[in-house]
């Protein structure tokens, strides 16, 4: 019985302690709620620049590539786009193999318009700040039709001036999933009068994939290639 009066103790304690720190647990979970304020008007972490100025795992240079790794990383050398992204991801041969399989279905075979999908790809990079990725893209998406002031709109997101209202939806679903991992009926209602139900779906995984090679580039310290720009000034 004392024990249990200890346990209900505790217990009571730790609830007064949360309710006056302002936290909001969430029943399906003991996380924070999301936060109803609008993504745009969130704070932003101190940095936007690259996380780390040297890398947590090398990339693996040619001279020093296992017959594995050779075969892997080859062809890609051959077309001449040989970055060090995937130097890094030689270091776990299996893994890059098969994450190569789903980022090439994104970036070759996605049903979305290459302009619209470089859109989702540089907002999820800006909003996590993976600077390699908006590098790598910025380039990209030149090539798919991206205007240097279009590029500006989508650093600043979906209350930049000048956006076309498909372009703002676009970002917006972004800043939704990012923000609570949920695109709301506005957003979904407003992208699916002009897109295929493949394409929204298509739409979500490209965000869900590039956020995850976010946290790949920024916790590796995957450093810019030569001659890449990071993010504007």
């Amino acid at each position: 019985m004392f024990r249990l009066l200890q346990w209900a103790a505790l217990a009571a304690i730790t609830a007064t302690s949360l309710a006056s720190s302002g936290d909001n647990p969430d029943p399906r979970g003991n996380r924070d709620m999301p936060s109803t304020q609008p993504p745009g008007d969130r704070p932003e972490p101190a940095s936007t620049r690259q996380r780390l100025r040297q890398p947590r795992i090398h990339p693996v240079e040619k001279e020093a590539w296992s017959e594995v790794q050779r075969k892997l990383l080859e062809p890609i050398d051959q077309r001449g786009r040989l970055y060090n992204v995937h130097k890094t991801m030689a270091n776990h041969p299996a893994l890059a193999r098969d994450w190569l399989t789903f980022a090439t279905y994104v970036l070759r075979d996605n049903s979305l318009p290459p302009r619209d999908r470089e859109v989702l790809i540089l907002r999820i990079g800006r909003l996590c700040h993976a600077e390699y990725e908006w590098a790598q893209h910025a380039r990209i998406g030149k090539r798919a039709g991206l205007t240097d002031e279009d590029l500006q709109r989508i650093f600043e997101g979906p209350d930049a001036a000048g956006l076309s209202e498909h372009d703002r939806l676009l970002l917006q679903a972004v800043d939704e999933l990012h923000g609570d991992a949920f695109v709301t009926d506005a957003t979904w209602n407003g992208l699916a009068q002009t897109y295929s139900t493949k394409q929204m779906m298509d739409l979500v995984f490209t965000v869900g994939e590039y956020n995850l090679v976010s946290m790949a580039l920024n916790s590796f310290g995957v450093q810019l290639d030569e001659g890449l720009d990071g993010f504007p000034e």
